[in-house]
């Protein structure tokens, strides 16, 4: 077993501490899937049921924490969608955000209800390990990035802070001490419904150090997905806010920007750029967003898939 596997993954106990640190930063400071095969997501049936057995992982090698988050914005305007990562995610000034700040603050129902409907999204990225997959069994064993919402990563939270005397805190993301993730999913009033998933008891996700090792050695570099390269501009989502809303854009130059933004880019420029850039991660290093404001009143835990969903219909 190399030092650097043994020194990253095995200080159960202050991994644990140090994550639900970061989860009570993220209670305070209250979405690349589509052509990244990274990515993993359940398959459900004709009636919207699915199951699946999962193992979040540890941090990867150079990184600090399991997951990363990314605050997302969708919706539709009178010139096309929106689909786009918030600057929000990495502590900085977004078009949209500022937009519903004056919305919400005018007075007017009216304008409440738009910037409900233009909030952000909170997603979640994490390595994780395929257990079990009956859908497709040919992905069991394998190391996959899993993309989720508010309420996967509440049951994560109420697995490391327990909110009973008699519970005890398990730091999920431990291949040692850890547990595996049962997802269950249900269709209820036509929304994917996380209720029932459910953490097993923990155990090793392997009693050999050197497959531990392996799939550790597997895992894919979360901090890309946050990195500030991945994220348009200001001045370049204004002008797509702008174009989205009918509004006029103030100069040709963010007319180019917006041909630019349509031009057909290579797969790896794109990845995760691509509509929504992934994103159901932190401050800035350690983790993007862990800088960004409280959550707004008019914001709450819709789907974040919803308006992906809306936009393939439409």
């Amino acid at each position: 077993m190399s030092n650097d596997f043994a020194s990253s993954t095995r200080s159960t106990g202050s991994n644990l501490d140090r994550l639900s640190k970061e989860l009570r930063k993220l209670a305070t400071n209250t979405n690349q899937r589509e052509s990244d095969d990274r990515f993993w997501q359940p398959e459900v049936d004709k009636a919207g049921n699915g199951y699946a057995v999962i193992r979040f992982l540890p941090a990867s090698k150079g990184e600090d924490l399991p997951w990363v988050r990314i605050w997302s914005h969708g919706f539709q305007g009178p010139g096309g969608w929106y689909i786009e990562n918030s600057l929000t995610t990495l502590g900085q000034k977004d078009p949209v955000a500022e937009l519903n700040s004056k919305l919400w603050n005018s007075g007017s129902d009216k304008d409440k209800e738009i910037a409900r409907k233009q909030k952000r999204r909170l997603s979640y990225i994490a390595n994780i390990y395929i257990v079990k997959d009956p859908a497709n069994p040919q992905n069991e064993g394998k190391v996959k990035l899993f993309k989720f919402g508010k309420k996967i990563f509440d049951k994560i939270n109420e697995t490391m802070t327990p909110q009973y005397e008699d519970e005890k805190a398990i730091n999920p993301f431990d291949f040692w001490a850890g547990a595996n993730f049962k997802l269950k999913i249900r269709n209820v009033e036509g929304y994917r419904n996380y209720d029932k998933s459910e953490f097993d008891r923990p155990e090793a996700l392997s009693d050999n150090d050197s497959e531990l090792e392996s799939i550790w050695a597997s895992q894919h570099a979360l901090q890309a997905f946050v990195a500030s390269d991945q994220f348009k501009s200001y001045s370049e989502l204004k002008a797509r806010l702008d174009r989205v809303l009918g509004e006029p854009t103030q100069s040709r130059k963010n007319d180019e920007d917006d041909e630019r933004e349509e031009r057909p880019v290579s797969r790896q420029s794109a990845e995760p750029r691509a509509r929504s850039t992934l994103v159901e991660t932190l401050p800035k290093a350690a983790s993007a967003g862990a800088g960004a404001s409280a959550r707004p009143p008019w914001e709450d835990e819709s789907d974040i898939n919803l308006f992906e969903r809306l936009a393939q219909e439409d």
